[in-house]
């Protein structure tokens, strides 16, 4: 299984909002970095904060783009977010539904035919305009 394999259904999984599908494709042990935040670690973990996220935004992947390194243990994705603003999160603006659609990139480090570790940047500043 290559990774961009790998990393495509990872991200149908997402669109479809399908967090059991999403983390048949991360190891036991991931590594999950997001920007502005701290390190979550494990399956465990990473689900929980998938399942918080599905209750407060709901979102979809276009424009995704793929690439892969030599080897296949490492790629990277640059994609738009478009999403919808469902229940505010503590220390974010209210939420009334309001629509949003922010560039976005994720990096990955891929073992055993699984990701083990994701780290996703995108502009805090620009979400919290669009939904401010």
């Amino acid at each position: 299984m290559t990774a961009r394999a790998i990393i495509e259904r990872y991200f149908a999984a997402f669109n479809r909002g399908d967090i059991q599908g999403m983390l048949a494709e991360v190891t036991a042990d991931v590594e999950h970095h997001v920007n502005q935040g701290g390190v979550r670690h494990g399956r465990t973990a990473f689900g929980e904060f998938c399942t918080h996220m599905a209750r407060l935004y709901r979102e979809e992947v276009r424009d995704l783009v793929l690439f892969e390194a030599e080897g296949g243990s490492r790629a990277a994705a640059e994609y738009v977010v478009h999403g919808e603003y469902l229940h505010a999160d503590p220390g974010h603006p209210p939420a009334r539904g309001q629509p949003y659609v922010l560039p976005a990139g994720s990096f990955f480090a891929l073992r055993e035919g699984r990701i083990g570790r994701i780290t996703t940047y995108y502009n805090v500043a620009d979400w919290v305009r669009q939904v401010s």
